[in-house]
């Protein structure tokens, strides 16, 4: 007795628990809905997966009843022969009988409820059905609108699943009903099957045959997604032998499965059996021998004429489904006439050039700026402001709290006390002291400017490094920033977080996030409120899941100094026909959406930034208050919308084989390019401010250089634009390929082989500093190209990176100097700072052999005391000063 008791209380424990914690769930995901203001949202998705769970459970559950009342109704004259056991125990079929149905009923109702679950899960392929439109494009092949690949080819495919399941589990379970019942006999001989039975089988298999023909029905779609050695997509032996063999599988499986049903049913199994095989000798002919033969014998031979044709597929379909299409192709011809007029005219290109590489900046601003131990700067980002009143190309960093450097950890510390972050380092991109660091505009904790840039709300309460919960509004004040005389308080009054203003919502709490401190802390008031989902990554997936958002969040500071992020979000699918997939499938992708999340309350907004986006389209239909027009999003947010360095990196990669819309010339890869690499990894797109070929103004632009493949020249260079009202265009300005443009691995081999830069590099890498070389970025200039590396030192690796040179090549000099203005100057000549003039040697045309040598022997005696006295700048100055006088006697 006390054993089934256990037995019954560990059933109801194991069934009871997933429940409440389902349940518990359920609700605390519905309060952060109202939170956000999204419960629209949270109601539609609960009411799309309670929907197609039931219909798929209720559906399944019928089918298995419906043999299962013809299985069960049946009556054989063997049902009470032994079927199991020997010796002293035996059960009777009459034994057996009387529990086979409540079992097959049982069992079916499991299988329900798994069908059920897993149907709930496919929510957003029946929404995305339900919901479709028409792109307005067909395929070239079938004529099938481009929405029939995208929306209902995934559903159909679904159900056609669900159907084999459904009939792969009634036709088990009849038949385990059926032998239980004596219909079916196991002998020496074989099997004995009942003529009842039979006809049941016959049936289920007539219903087979029909699934097998809506199989081949869909195959034929799916060609369109074929993998060929040259292109992506359907070719010639698919069009021509595959897809029509499917064609005449779908109408010929029916009419086999017809006669397979009425050979079952009359036990005529000679007959049964000669369709089947009929329909699997066309299969293997038609779709694996005879493609073979077709492929071997006709297309090898004449590849580029036969297949032309759907090598254009190939080129208009990727082109659309990765938004190649609106990228514009310019001449650019490039030339070396550039003065120093040239670079005074487009001086706030050359003020904007980014000198601070990502990395080093960020170790930089660690050491500098982190303030505490327990605050950590996660990254660095790109972006641009008007800075007392000029268009500035900055590099923002938010100064997150990094809960697990807390100096005392326990749970009053990580969830009443040390709740946010505090403020943003935020300073020019080419500007360093004469110490080798970065300027500021905005730095310390509280944030003090040096601009016109301020910074109001400087808490951050939602980031990229945000713990799973905080309470705030309690007894206990929440801590702000240190000061030289004590801690600074605060207390939230923002409008984010769920209030806990009862004892059941402190309870329910409490077992979400597995403490019961929260129900027990008597600093918990009603007015408290308890913020989660604070990583702005979980919470922008939280409300939007069918949505891949980026990896590099971006922080912005509004005009009236409140911290907003802004990340880009991308609608996608692997359901494009003709489309080459990327890693993990995808074959469409557009960056349709920027979420913004604002650091203090976490109020969140979705707004569309590509209305022409079919996907986008239907999920504004799928949840009518989700997303906003760009045009809604306010201004001073709006100017700092910048198109994704990691989307342009994806079209970079596409377009590198498919800028060519020729399909001889993409067959021969004639023209082939790729991304430059520097070391073992290719470039990366990078932002700058520039004046482009043709454009009257400057503007925020991203742009990435191609090189032909297995080449190092350049071959063109990819720029996408960010500022308003040309956000989104994208231009390709291509070199001409009758002369050399120097590549940047061409130009790294040119610094490598200067004497002068590699003697400076190699004595500061032997007094154990390190050297980080920078980012080589490729800047156009008027018709011609700079190229611009800075040059990084530190003590070791966990030492501080200071910017102490700046490389700078033009046609065929390179040059390094302290900053980047000394080194245009030694180019291009110009007005020179005193500095500068001091420093140089002095040229006597009229000096002998004799004072030349003196002079060159009173350099080097001075360059070797600063070696003894471990001053490299100056020894590095004095060495090319004596590299000057050499040259003068050499002449």
């Amino acid at each position: 007795m006390f054993k089934n008791k256990f037995i019954l209380i560990l059933i109801l424990v194991l069934v009871i628990l997933p429940f409440m914690s389902s349940l518990l769930n359920f609700y605390t995901d519905w309060l952060f809905f109202v939170e956000t203001g999204f419960s629209s949202i949270f109601t539609t998705t609960l009411y799309a997966k309670t929907g197609v769970g039931l219909f798929f459970g209720v559906l399944l559950f019928i089918a298995i009843m419906i043999n299962l009342f013809y299985a069960n109704r049946a009556s054989f004259p063997y049902s009470g022969i032994t079927i199991v056991g020997g010796g002293n125990f035996r059960l009777q079929r009459d034994d057996a009988v009387r529990f086979v149905k409540p079992l097959a009923i049982l069992i079916c109702t499991a299988l329900s409820l798994f069908a059920a679950n897993w149907g709930a899960a496919q929510w957003e392929e029946v929404l995305l059905f339900t919901n479709s439109l028409n792109v307005g494009t067909v395929d070239p092949v079938i004529g099938k609108d481009i929405s029939f690949y995208l929306f209902n080819l995934p559903f159909w495919e679904l159900l056609k699943g669900f159907a084999g399941f459904a009939l792969f589990a009634s036709t088990i379970i009849s038949g385990a009903v059926y032998y239980v019942r004596g219909g079916i006999i196991l002998t020496e001989r074989g099997a004995s099957v009942d003529e009842k039975v039979r006809r049941h089988l016959a049936v289920l298999a007539g219903i087979f045959a029909c699934m097998i023909a809506a199989g081949f029905y869909l195959d034929s779609f799916s060609l369109l997604y074929s993998s060929n050695s040259a292109f992506y997509g359907a070719g010639y032996v698919d069009v021509n032998s595959r897809l029509l063999t499917y064609r005449v599988l779908t109408f010929m499986t029916p009419l086999a499965g017809v006669i397979l049903a009425i050979g079952i049913w009359k036990g005529a199994w000679r007959i049964a059996l000669l369709p089947p095989v009929i329909v699997v000798a066309l299969y293997v002919i038609g779709i694996r021998v005879y493609p073979g033969v077709l492929q071997k014998f006709k297309v090898a031979p004449n590849e580029l004429a036969l297949e032309t044709p759907y090598i254009e597929n190939n080129l208009k379909f990727t082109r659309f489904g990765y938004d190649l299409e609106k990228i514009e192709t310019v001449p650019f011809d490039v030339d070396n006439r550039l003065s120093a007029v040239d670079i005074a005219n487009n001086d706030a290109t050359i003020k904007n050039i980014r000198l601070w590489d990502h990395a080093p900046l960020l170790k930089t601003y660690s050491q500098l700026q982190q303030i505490r131990t327990y605050y950590k700067f996660f990254d660095v980002d790109n972006d641009r402001y008007k800075v007392n009143g000029q268009y500035t190309q900055v590099m923002l960093s938010p100064r997150e709290l990094s809960y697990a450097d807390l100096p005392s950890k326990n749970w009053i510390n990580e969830r009443l006390i040390f709740t946010h972050g505090n403020g943003i380092t935020f300073g020019p991109v080419s500007r360093i002291s004469k110490e080798g660091l970065p300027e500021f505009f905005v730095k310390d904790i509280p944030p003090v400017s040096l601009a016109d840039i301020k910074v109001t709300r400087p808490e951050i309460y939602f980031g990229e490094l945000s713990n799973d919960y905080v309470v705030v509004k309690t007894k206990v004040p929440e801590f702000s920033y240190p000061t030289a005389t004590g801690n600074i308080n605060t207390t939230y009054a923002g409008k984010g977080g769920v209030p806990i203003d009862s004892l059941l919502k402190k309870a329910l709490f409490a077992a979400k996030f597995k403490t019961e401190k929260i129900l027990l802390s008597s600093d918990i008031t009603s007015e408290s409120r308890i913020i989660y989902n604070r990583n702005i990554n979980e919470r922008v997936r939280a409300i939007a899941p069918f949505l891949r958002f980026d990896g590099d969040p971006y922080m912005v500071v509004d005009d009236g100094g409140r911290l907003t992020w802004i990340i880009d979000a991308y609608t996608y699918s692997d359901r494009l026909p003709y489309s080459k997939p990327v890693k993990g499938g995808i074959n469409y992708m557009r960056n349709s959406v920027k979420a913004v999340v604002d650091a203090y309350d976490g109020t969140l907004s979705f707004y569309i930034s590509d209305p022409n986006d079919i996907l986008v389209k239907i999920y504004a239909r799928m949840f009518p208050g989700l997303f906003k027009p760009l045009a809604a999003m306010p201004e001073d947010l709006r100017k700092h919308v910048r198109y994704p360095h990691q989307f342009l990196q994806l079209q970079a990669a596409m377009f590198a084989a498919y800028h060519m819309t020729d399909p001889k010339v993409f067959y021969n890869k004639e023209n082939l390019w790729q991304v430059p690499a520097l070391g073992d990894k290719p470039m990366e797109p990078y932002y700058t401010i520039m004046k482009l070929p043709g454009e009257k103004v400057e503007e925020y632009i991203l742009l990435l250089p191609f090189t032909p493949s297995k080449r190092d020249n350049l071959s063109a260079w990819l720029t996408a634009r960010c500022d308003e009202p040309n956000y989104g265009k994208i231009r390709a300005y291509t070199f001409p390929r009758d002369r050399l443009i120097y590549g940047p691995k061409q130009i790294e081999a040119r610094i490598n082989q200067d004497s002068f830069i590699s003697q400076q590099l190699t004595l500061w890498n032997q007094r154990g500093s390190e050297v980080i070389h920078g980012s080589m970025l490729v800047i156009p200039i008027e018709k011609s190209l700079l190229y611009v590396q800075p040059l990084f030192l530190a003590a070791d690796k966990a030492g501080l990176p200071e910017l102490k040179r700046v490389i700078v090549a033009f046609g065929d000099q390179v040059v390094m100097e302290e900053n980047l203005e000394l080194a245009l100057q030694r180019l291009f000549g110009g007005k020179k700072t005193a500095a500068t003039v001091a420093s140089t040697v002095t040229a006597d045309p009229k000096a002998s052999p004799a004072t030349l040598a003196k002079e060159a022997m009173s350099i080097y005696e001075k360059a070797t005391t600063l070696q003894k006295q471990g001053n490299w700048a100056g020894y590095g100055e004095e060495l090319r000063k004596l590299e000057q006088v050499l040259k003068r006697m050499a002449k």
